[in-house]
């Protein structure tokens, strides 16, 4: 999990072409959407699991994303399968337990890989400018 806000973060990375409003990612619907969309937006971006002790935050992350939304706060969700197979499910099903469970309405992104080189999102994205 990251913090990432362009107004506090490191100028110098922000007037590059390598921040994070520089990618694209696909939803788990298969709609593909860009970063930029979020500019000037506050984000928590979250590698998520639906079968893990964590599973509850969940609750928690959609209490964050309807309290501050309006302030333009933004809850990021990336699954991921690479931590104790904790998140099996497909794309769809994944979207459905989120749903159906917790309510949940921030974006929920495609399966990822985050562990060593395989990152296909932000491996070129310096978590030195991102204040965790």
């Amino acid at each position: 999990m990251f913090y990432y806000n362009d107004e506090i973060n490191n100028k110098e990375a922000m007037d590059n072409d390598k921040n994070i409003y520089s990618f694209s990612c696909k939803l788990n619907d298969g709609k593909e959407i860009k970063l930029s969309d979020f500019a000037n937006k506050i984000l928590l971006v979250v590698n998520t699991a639906s079968k893990c002790g964590f599973t509850p935050q969940y609750k928690g992350l959609e209490s964050l994303q309807k309290k501050y939304n309006a302030s333009g706060f933004n809850v990021l969700g990336f699954p991921c399968n690479q931590f104790g197979s904790q998140e099996p499910g497909a794309d769809e099903e994944i979207q459905e337990f989120c749903s159906v469970n917790y309510g949940v309405s921030f974006p929920i992104f495609s399966k990822i890989e985050v562990k060593g080189n395989l990152h296909t999102r932000f491996s070129n994205f310096s978590l030195a400018n991102a204040r965790v």
